[in-house]
């Protein structure tokens, strides 16, 4: 083979190996910049006059943490709300989730009926930050939807989306991820993966339902900012909790139950949890915590 033929062969391979890794080039961009936005929302008590314009001095001087960066957003509301840490510490000293962190490692040992069990779905229970995926013919695979194809390719009838067995299992994943030191590791490598992901972000940003909010009216301009008693948590970060324990719910579950939440809350009626809506939602929103250490389970009000 001539030396002509073979530098042609490499350059087509760096080519084609640069296109498929430019195809997450945007969603990099997206991240980096709400990392951005973020930290100079919270970063001092000067940037209060410009991003929380309706909050009293007192306020703003006692209730809030300043100088965040990063990582400290994984926290949700309760990296910059005062008060609402401190309450999140005391709930963590005895987790209402240890139940379930054991009631799904069982689960996931357990023998279905025809002998195999989720080990032979997935061979390790350190999973948590490598969801959702996008899987060619099938589209975004969430954690959620992952377990239930394991039941349905099992001769299993799958589980409620929602709560129940599902977030025991998640929270078995999450925790066995969070202490191996997991982190969100989203991956786009493909055009019809980048598509998914702009689909997620387009709807996360459309305004919706009667009162015509978006999922950032609340978690990007809004966060931080208080709707009655409510502190609002931020997109950064978002999805590297899940499965949560709400004190309104007075149990676990998925970040499924918890769109559909919010989607009600916005005026809208709810899409289905595992529907492809919501799927490429949970897309856009987990590559925007990309980088940040699993740590769910956790609690939130």
């Amino acid at each position: 083979m001539s030396k002509k033929i073979i530098l042609s062969m490499l350059a087509i391979s760096v080519v084609t190996v640069l296109s498929a890794g430019d195809f997450n080039a945007q969603a990099d961009k997206d991240r980096k910049a709400l990392q951005q936005y973020f930290e100079k929302k919270f970063a001092d008590r000067k940037s209060a006059s410009t991003y929380f314009p309706y909050s009293t001095k007192e306020e703003l001087d006692k209730s809030f943490n300043w100088g965040l960066k990063g990582d400290d957003f994984r926290l949700g509301t309760y990296a910059y709300n005062k008060s609402g840490k401190s309450q999140h510490d005391e709930m963590l000293e005895m987790p209402p989730f240890e139940d379930n962190i054991d009631a799904g490692k069982e689960l996931y040992e357990k023998k279905f009926k025809n002998g195999k069990s989720f080990k032979d779905c997935f061979s390790k229970p350190t999973i948590a930050g490598d969801y959702p995926k996008f899987v060619k013919g099938k589209g975004v695979v969430t954690i959620t939807s992952a377990i239930n194809n394991c039941l349905k390719d099992n001769g299993e009838k799958p589980w409620k989306q929602t709560k129940g067995k599902i977030t025991d299992l998640e929270a078995y994943f999450a925790s066995a991820s969070a202490e191996k030191g997991k982190k969100v590791n989203v991956i786009i490598d493909s055009k019809e993966a980048a598509q998914a992901y702009e689909r997620g972000k387009k709807e996360y940003y459309t305004q919706r339902g009667y009162l015509q909010l978006s999922c950032a009216t609340c978690h990007v301009q809004g966060a931080g900012q208080r709707v009655r008693n409510e502190t609002l948590s931020p997109l950064f970060g978002h999805t590297t909790h899940f499965p949560v324990y709400r004190m309104k719910w007075q149990g676990l579950g998925t970040l499924e139950r918890r769109l559909k939440g919010c989607e009600k809350n916005q005026g809208e009626n709810p899409h289905k949890p595992g529907s492809k809506w919501q799927n490429e939602m949970i897309y856009f929103m987990s590559y925007m915590s990309n980088g940040m250490p699993v740590d769910g389970p956790d609690v939130r009000r």
